[in-house]
């Protein structure tokens, strides 16, 4: 079983850029496709970005092009930059892993059996 800590939230004025990482142990994420995603209030959890476990991406359409995922599985780390940040990229973030295939891109938090606690982003206009 692995477990995800993720770091790198804060508060950030519109038109900045915060690098999240999330750091797994317990066990390798060479093993697991990871995703983030991100949860504000009042609105359902949505997906951000993923990565498989032989680097091919995903993002959403909103967001591709000013968010970028990578990992370096000999950290054990997946991690999110996010880059010209707006007032509604205000949430809650979190890294999510699953055990999967290596060419599988998972986009559904209904895909990943493990989570971590969120870190949360607040942009100011």
């Amino acid at each position: 079983q692995v477990q995800l800590v993720e770091s790198g939230g804060g508060l950030v004025q519109a038109g900045g850029s915060l690098r999240l990482s999330c750091t797994a142990s317990g066990r390798a994420t060479s093993s697991y496709a990871m995703g983030w995603f991100r949860h504000a209030p009042g609105k359902q959890r949505e997906f951000v970005a993923a990565i498989s476990r032989n680097g091919g991406t995903s993002y959403a359409l909103s967001l591709k092009g000013r968010f970028t995922i990578s990992r370096d599985d000999h950290k054990n780390t997946v991690s999110l930059q996010t880059n010209s940040l707006k007032p509604e990229d205000t949430a809650v973030y979190y890294c999510a892993a699953e055990e999967s295939s290596w060419f599988r891109i998972l986009t559904s938090p209904a895909e990943y059996q493990y989570w971590g606690q969120g870190t949360q982003v607040t942009v100011s206009s």
